[in-house]
Formats: C-alpha cells, sequence, structure tokens
C-alpha cells in the first residue's frame, strides 16, 4: 500500500512530543479567543516566535503563563503590574511553583490594602447622598481629602460669576 505524505508524516510524528504551540492551540487549551493571546504578545506578557513561513509558535511554557495572567486578572492586578511580575521570571523556563509562590506573594499585600480600601468605603457608602455635587460638609467617598470642605459646603473652585 502506497505512503501517502501526510500519513507518513502523522506516524512519524507518532510518540512525539512537540516543543512548540501554533496561536490556535495556545487559545484552545487555555479557552481564549486568538485575538487575546496576540494582544497578551503585543502586551509583552507571552513571547513566540515567528517561523520562516510567518507563523507564531509559542513554547509549551506559555500555557502555565497564560494562566498565570488570568489567574492575576481576575483578582484586578493591573496588565502592568502582571508585566512586571512575569519579566522577573526566565523566558526560556516553564513557570515553577516556587515562581508562583514568589509572585503570588508579591500580590497578596496589594490585594490585602485593596480589600481593606474597599471595605472603609463600603463602610462610608451610607453617608453619601448620591448627587455628586460635593453639598456635604465632607464626602469621604467623592473626595476624601478635601482641604477645601474647611470652608464650607458647595464648589470652592468655580468662579462665582
Amino acid at each position: 500500500m502506497p505512503c501517502w505524505p501526510r500519513a507518513c508524516w502523522c506516524a512519524a510524528r507518532v510518540g512525539e512530543i512537540r516543543r512548540e504551540l501554533g496561536v490556535g492551540e495556545v487559545a484552545l487549551r487555555s479557552g481564549l479567543a486568538v485575538s487575546t493571546i496576540h494582544f497578551y504578545e503585543a502586551q509583552g506578557l507571552i513571547r513566540g516566535r515567528r517561523t520562516a513561513g510567518n507563523q507564531r509558535r509559542f513554547p509549551r511554557g506559555v500555557l502555565r503563563r497564560v494562566a498565570i495572567i488570568k489567574v492575576a486578572q481576575r483578582t484586578g492586578i493591573s496588565l502592568a503590574a502582571i508585566r512586571d511580575a512575569l519579566a522577573s521570571l526566565p523566558v526560556d523556563a516553564p513557570v515553577t511553583t516556587a515562581d508562583w509562590q514568589r509572585l503570588s506573594e508579591r500580590w497578596k499585600a496589594d490585594l490585602d490594602e485593596r480589600i481593606d480600601r474597599l471595605t472603609r468605603l463600603r463602610n462610608q457608602l451610607g453617608s453619601c447622598i448620591g448627587c455628586g455635587c460635593l453639598s456635604l460638609d465632607e464626602c469621604p467617598l467623592r473626595n476624601p481629602q478635601d482641604a477645601l470642605s474647611v470652608e464650607g459646603t458647595g464648589p470652592r473652585l468655580l468662579d462665582p460669576d
């Protein structure tokens, strides 16, 4: 039976673990859109290479990086902070458990501070009438460090004419 070129190529790949993934494979395995993978690459969050045929190829470890990006975004960490954190990791090696521990420790203090700030904001919500005009003597939600409130209520910087 003659061997079709494609069948021979596939048979030769059986048992071989591919070292790189195409952008579509990364998208499929990560649950993200291809455009998101392109965006992450453009933002410097992940790195791939171009083949001679101008196709994107990513190391298999990119899947772990994408997972870290998704988890970090879900907790409200900015892409800039994620990029800075990922820049501290080796580019050519998969992210390890120890790497994740270092990254998550970096973000915990920021998350704790945001939780405290949001808790304080939630607790002050009852004092706000929601008008947005700063007519209260003190508005901790709209203008938490209002130095002009000592001069009275209402807008202080607007020209009275």
